[in-house]
Protein backbone atom coordinates (compact mmCIF):
# COMPACT_ATOMS: atom_id res chain seq x y z
CA UNK A 1 0.00 0.00 0.00
CA UNK A 2 1.52 3.35 -0.81
CA UNK A 3 0.75 6.67 0.47
CA UNK A 4 -1.89 7.91 -1.99
CA UNK A 5 -3.96 4.24 -1.25
CA UNK A 6 -3.52 4.90 2.21
CA UNK A 7 -4.62 8.40 3.23
CA UNK A 8 -7.91 7.40 0.39
CA UNK A 9 -8.25 4.30 2.68
CA UNK A 10 -8.19 6.56 5.74
CA UNK A 11 -10.70 8.43 4.04
CA UNK A 12 -13.43 6.53 2.48
CA UNK A 13 -13.49 5.00 6.07
CA UNK A 14 -13.59 7.78 8.06
CA UNK A 15 -16.12 9.42 6.25
CA UNK A 16 -18.37 6.20 3.95
CA UNK A 17 -21.16 4.23 5.96
CA UNK A 18 -19.62 0.38 5.61
CA UNK A 19 -21.81 -1.93 4.08
CA UNK A 20 -21.84 -5.64 5.16
CA UNK A 21 -21.45 -8.33 3.02
CA UNK A 22 -24.06 -10.66 4.73
CA UNK A 23 -25.64 -10.57 7.99
CA UNK A 24 -23.80 -11.46 10.90
CA UNK A 25 -26.31 -13.28 13.20
CA UNK A 26 -24.06 -13.51 16.16
CA UNK A 27 -22.66 -10.33 16.64
CA UNK A 28 -19.51 -9.34 18.30
CA UNK A 29 -19.12 -6.88 20.64
CA UNK A 30 -17.98 -3.90 20.01
CA UNK A 31 -14.82 -3.28 22.47
CA UNK A 32 -12.18 -5.56 24.18
CA UNK A 33 -11.68 -4.27 27.85
CA UNK A 34 -7.95 -4.24 29.10
CA UNK A 35 -6.31 -3.26 31.90
CA UNK A 36 -2.97 -1.24 31.41
CA UNK A 37 -0.54 -1.61 34.31
CA UNK A 38 0.27 2.25 34.86
CA UNK A 39 -3.28 1.43 36.65
CA UNK A 40 -1.43 -0.32 39.49
CA UNK A 41 2.22 1.25 39.17
CA UNK A 42 2.12 2.79 41.91
CA UNK A 43 1.21 -0.67 44.16
CA UNK A 44 4.51 -1.96 42.73
CA UNK A 45 3.56 -5.13 42.75
CA UNK A 46 5.57 -6.53 40.06
CA UNK A 47 4.87 -8.32 36.94
CA UNK A 48 3.56 -11.93 37.86
CA UNK A 49 1.22 -9.87 40.92
CA UNK A 50 -0.25 -7.24 38.49
CA UNK A 51 -1.44 -10.02 36.12
CA UNK A 52 -3.56 -11.87 38.60
CA UNK A 53 -5.05 -8.66 39.83
CA UNK A 54 -6.05 -8.37 36.49
CA UNK A 55 -7.46 -11.83 35.82
CA UNK A 56 -8.74 -11.97 39.08
CA UNK A 57 -11.06 -8.88 38.52
CA UNK A 58 -12.33 -10.29 35.18
CA UNK A 59 -10.10 -8.37 32.82
CA UNK A 60 -9.30 -11.34 30.00
CA UNK A 61 -6.45 -8.73 28.06
CA UNK A 62 -3.90 -6.57 29.36
CA UNK A 63 -1.20 -3.77 28.69
CA UNK A 64 2.20 -4.40 30.47
CA UNK A 65 5.19 -1.93 30.99
CA UNK A 66 8.61 -2.80 29.19
CA UNK A 67 10.42 -2.24 32.37
CA UNK A 68 8.33 -4.49 34.40
CA UNK A 69 9.12 -7.63 32.46
CA UNK A 70 12.30 -6.50 32.12
CA UNK A 71 12.77 -6.42 35.70
CA UNK A 72 10.64 -10.22 36.18
CA UNK A 73 13.70 -11.56 32.99
CA UNK A 74 16.09 -10.76 35.14
CA UNK A 75 15.71 -14.03 36.56
CA UNK A 76 13.29 -15.50 34.96
CA UNK A 77 12.90 -16.30 31.03
CA UNK A 78 10.40 -15.20 28.84
CA UNK A 79 9.05 -18.89 28.56
CA UNK A 80 8.36 -18.37 32.20
CA UNK A 81 6.41 -15.13 31.82
CA UNK A 82 4.45 -16.68 28.54
CA UNK A 83 3.13 -19.59 31.12
CA UNK A 84 2.17 -16.99 33.69
CA UNK A 85 -0.09 -15.01 30.65
CA UNK A 86 -1.51 -18.74 29.78
CA UNK A 87 -2.35 -20.20 32.76
CA UNK A 88 -4.21 -16.83 34.20
CA UNK A 89 -6.20 -16.67 30.89
CA UNK A 90 -4.81 -13.28 29.60
CA UNK A 91 -3.68 -11.98 26.59
CA UNK A 92 -0.99 -9.17 26.34
CA UNK A 93 -2.41 -6.86 23.90
CA UNK A 94 0.49 -3.90 23.86
CA UNK A 95 3.41 -3.33 25.83
CA UNK A 96 4.19 0.34 26.92
CA UNK A 97 7.69 1.20 25.65
CA UNK A 98 10.56 4.15 25.87
CA UNK A 99 12.83 3.59 23.27
CA UNK A 100 14.08 6.81 21.57
CA UNK A 101 13.33 5.96 17.97
CA UNK A 102 12.01 9.41 17.45
CA UNK A 103 15.15 11.88 18.05
CA UNK A 104 18.18 13.64 16.02
CA UNK A 105 21.03 12.45 17.16
CA UNK A 106 22.03 9.65 14.93
CA UNK A 107 23.54 7.72 17.71
CA UNK A 108 21.11 7.93 20.72
CA UNK A 109 18.24 6.80 17.37
CA UNK A 110 21.00 3.78 16.54
CA UNK A 111 20.95 2.33 20.46
CA UNK A 112 17.01 2.89 20.56
CA UNK A 113 16.77 0.72 17.36
CA UNK A 114 18.66 -2.36 19.12
CA UNK A 115 16.89 -1.79 22.06
CA UNK A 116 13.81 -1.81 20.55
CA UNK A 117 14.50 -4.46 18.73
CA UNK A 118 16.03 -6.60 21.83
CA UNK A 119 12.36 -5.72 23.25
CA UNK A 120 10.02 -6.90 20.09
CA UNK A 121 11.69 -10.20 20.70
CA UNK A 122 10.97 -10.43 23.94
CA UNK A 123 7.29 -9.74 23.19
CA UNK A 124 7.33 -12.22 20.55
CA UNK A 125 8.43 -14.76 22.38
CA UNK A 126 5.27 -14.21 25.63
CA UNK A 127 2.74 -13.55 22.50
CA UNK A 128 2.34 -9.78 22.44
CA UNK A 129 1.51 -8.41 18.88
CA UNK A 130 1.73 -4.84 19.79
CA UNK A 131 4.45 -2.14 21.17
CA UNK A 132 3.79 1.51 21.75
CA UNK A 133 5.94 3.75 20.15
CA UNK A 134 5.39 7.32 21.93
CA UNK A 135 7.85 10.74 20.99
CA UNK A 136 9.92 9.79 24.21
CA UNK A 137 13.13 11.80 23.89
CA UNK A 138 11.27 14.37 21.79
CA UNK A 139 8.76 15.74 24.20
CA UNK A 140 10.69 18.96 24.64
CA UNK A 141 12.97 21.44 22.76
CA UNK A 142 12.76 21.85 19.30
CA UNK A 143 9.94 20.71 16.72
CA UNK A 144 10.58 17.59 14.87
CA UNK A 145 9.88 17.69 10.89
CA UNK A 146 7.51 15.41 9.77
CA UNK A 147 8.82 14.26 6.98
CA UNK A 148 11.84 13.20 9.35
CA UNK A 149 9.70 11.42 11.71
CA UNK A 150 7.61 9.34 9.14
CA UNK A 151 11.12 8.25 8.12
CA UNK A 152 11.81 7.05 11.09
CA UNK A 153 8.89 5.73 11.81
CA UNK A 154 8.90 3.38 8.91
CA UNK A 155 12.01 2.12 10.03
CA UNK A 156 10.62 0.69 13.30
CA UNK A 157 7.72 -0.81 11.71
CA UNK A 158 10.33 -2.27 9.45
CA UNK A 159 11.92 -3.92 12.60
CA UNK A 160 8.05 -4.73 13.57
CA UNK A 161 7.84 -6.67 10.26
CA UNK A 162 10.99 -9.40 11.42
CA UNK A 163 9.34 -9.77 14.57
CA UNK A 164 6.35 -9.61 14.31
CA UNK A 165 5.34 -6.85 16.36
CA UNK A 166 3.81 -3.51 15.39
CA UNK A 167 4.65 -0.35 16.75
CA UNK A 168 1.80 2.14 17.40
CA UNK A 169 2.38 5.33 16.79
CA UNK A 170 1.26 7.20 20.08
CA UNK A 171 -0.26 10.61 21.16
CA UNK A 172 1.46 12.28 23.95
CA UNK A 173 -0.81 15.72 24.67
CA UNK A 174 2.25 17.45 26.82
CA UNK A 175 4.62 16.86 23.95
CA UNK A 176 6.35 19.19 21.75
CA UNK A 177 6.28 16.08 19.01
CA UNK A 178 3.11 14.08 18.66
CA UNK A 179 0.49 16.13 20.75
CA UNK A 180 -2.27 16.39 18.43
CA UNK A 181 -3.74 13.76 15.47
CA UNK A 182 -2.79 15.97 12.58
CA UNK A 183 0.85 15.21 13.09
CA UNK A 184 -0.18 11.36 14.11
CA UNK A 185 -2.07 11.19 11.10
CA UNK A 186 0.81 12.61 8.67
CA UNK A 187 3.30 10.64 10.24
CA UNK A 188 1.30 7.41 9.82
CA UNK A 189 0.82 8.02 5.83
CA UNK A 190 3.86 9.60 5.03
CA UNK A 191 5.65 6.69 7.18
CA UNK A 192 4.29 4.69 3.57
CA UNK A 193 4.11 1.40 5.53
CA UNK A 194 0.92 -1.23 5.64
CA UNK A 195 1.41 -1.98 9.30
CA UNK A 196 1.31 2.08 10.49
CA UNK A 197 -0.90 2.36 13.66
CA UNK A 198 -1.84 5.00 15.95
CA UNK A 199 -2.52 4.64 19.62
CA UNK A 200 -4.21 7.64 21.10
CA UNK A 201 -6.15 8.88 24.54
CA UNK A 202 -8.68 10.22 26.13
CA UNK A 203 -6.42 12.67 28.28
CA UNK A 204 -4.08 12.82 25.88
CA UNK A 205 -6.83 13.99 23.05
CA UNK A 206 -7.48 16.69 25.48
CA UNK A 207 -4.65 18.19 26.56
CA UNK A 208 -2.98 18.19 23.29
CA UNK A 209 -5.76 20.48 22.28
CA UNK A 210 -7.41 17.96 19.19
CA UNK A 211 -10.14 16.86 21.14
CA UNK A 212 -12.62 13.87 21.31
CA UNK A 213 -14.19 14.95 18.00
CA UNK A 214 -10.84 14.70 16.24
CA UNK A 215 -10.87 10.81 16.59
CA UNK A 216 -14.17 11.05 13.44
CA UNK A 217 -10.88 11.74 11.05
CA UNK A 218 -8.71 9.00 11.78
CA UNK A 219 -9.51 6.06 9.44
CA UNK A 220 -10.76 2.91 11.50
CA UNK A 221 -7.93 0.71 10.12
CA UNK A 222 -5.66 2.69 11.75
CA UNK A 223 -7.08 2.16 15.43
CA UNK A 224 -6.39 -1.54 17.24
CA UNK A 225 -6.26 0.14 20.34
CA UNK A 226 -7.58 2.90 22.72
CA UNK A 227 -6.29 4.33 26.18
CA UNK A 228 -9.56 5.35 28.00
CA UNK A 229 -9.50 7.03 30.82
CA UNK A 230 -11.85 10.28 31.86
CA UNK A 231 -10.96 13.92 33.34
CA UNK A 232 -12.31 16.33 35.53
CA UNK A 233 -13.85 19.92 34.95
CA UNK A 234 -10.67 21.36 36.64
CA UNK A 235 -7.86 22.06 36.51
CA UNK A 236 -8.08 23.52 33.06
CA UNK A 237 -6.02 22.05 29.98
CA UNK A 238 -3.66 23.78 30.24
CA UNK A 239 -2.55 22.70 33.75
CA UNK A 240 -3.93 19.06 33.82
CA UNK A 241 -1.25 16.79 34.34
CA UNK A 242 -1.34 12.64 33.47
CA UNK A 243 -1.90 12.02 37.79
CA UNK A 244 -5.52 14.00 37.06
CA UNK A 245 -7.03 10.88 34.97
CA UNK A 246 -9.99 8.70 36.55
CA UNK A 247 -12.31 6.34 35.74
CA UNK A 248 -14.53 6.72 32.78
CA UNK A 249 -17.43 8.32 33.31
CA UNK A 250 -16.43 10.20 36.52
CA UNK A 251 -15.36 12.94 34.74
CA UNK A 252 -16.53 15.78 32.31
CA UNK A 253 -15.05 14.08 28.41
CA UNK A 254 -17.81 13.37 25.93
CA UNK A 255 -17.38 9.71 26.16
CA UNK A 256 -20.26 8.18 24.40
CA UNK A 257 -19.62 10.48 21.28
CA UNK A 258 -15.91 9.30 21.53
CA UNK A 259 -16.47 5.50 21.43
CA UNK A 260 -19.34 6.23 18.83
CA UNK A 261 -16.63 7.39 16.96
CA UNK A 262 -14.35 4.66 17.85
CA UNK A 263 -16.44 1.90 17.19
CA UNK A 264 -15.38 -0.62 14.45
CA UNK A 265 -18.38 -2.55 12.56
CA UNK A 266 -15.09 -4.84 10.92
CA UNK A 267 -13.56 -6.07 14.02
CA UNK A 268 -13.37 -4.69 18.08
CA UNK A 269 -10.89 -1.94 19.39
CA UNK A 270 -8.87 -2.69 22.38
CA UNK A 271 -10.09 0.01 24.83
CA UNK A 272 -7.38 -0.51 27.69
CA UNK A 273 -7.97 1.82 31.15
CA UNK A 274 -4.75 4.41 31.78
CA UNK A 275 -4.65 6.65 34.68
CA UNK A 276 -2.22 7.60 37.37
CA UNK A 277 -4.16 8.39 39.66
CA UNK A 278 -2.40 8.69 43.25
CA UNK A 279 -5.82 8.47 45.19
CA UNK A 280 -6.24 4.89 43.27
CA UNK A 281 -2.69 3.71 44.02
CA UNK A 282 -3.42 4.48 47.65
CA UNK A 283 -6.53 1.78 47.66
CA UNK A 284 -6.55 -1.98 47.51
CA UNK A 285 -5.39 -2.81 43.64
CA UNK A 286 -7.87 -5.62 43.27
CA UNK A 287 -10.65 -2.64 44.06
CA UNK A 288 -8.98 -0.67 41.72
CA UNK A 289 -9.26 -3.01 38.54
CA UNK A 290 -12.69 -3.91 39.51
CA UNK A 291 -13.50 -0.65 39.17
CA UNK A 292 -12.20 0.46 36.68
CA UNK A 293 -13.66 -2.50 34.88
CA UNK A 294 -17.11 -2.04 35.75
CA UNK A 295 -16.82 1.37 35.00
CA UNK A 296 -15.75 1.16 30.98
CA UNK A 297 -18.57 -1.44 31.46
CA UNK A 298 -20.76 1.32 31.90
CA UNK A 299 -19.69 3.63 29.67
CA UNK A 300 -19.56 1.79 26.84
CA UNK A 301 -23.32 0.04 27.34
CA UNK A 302 -25.58 0.47 24.72
CA UNK A 303 -23.16 1.57 21.96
Amino acid sequence: MNRRESFTSILAVSSAAVIPLEINKTKPAPFIYSLNMSTLRGHKLGFRKELEVAAKAGFKSVEIWVNTLQDFLKTNSTKEAKRIIDDLGLKVEDVIGFATWIVDDENARSKALEQLKLEMDQLAEIGCPRVAAPPMGATTGAALELPRIAERYRKILELGEQTKVVPHLELWGFSKNLSRVGELLYVAVESDHPSARVLMDVYHLHKGGSGMDSVKDVGKPLIEIFHINDYPETPPREAITDADRIYPGDGVAPLKGLLTSLKNPERPVILSFEVFNKDYYAQDALVVAKTGLAKMMKVTDGI
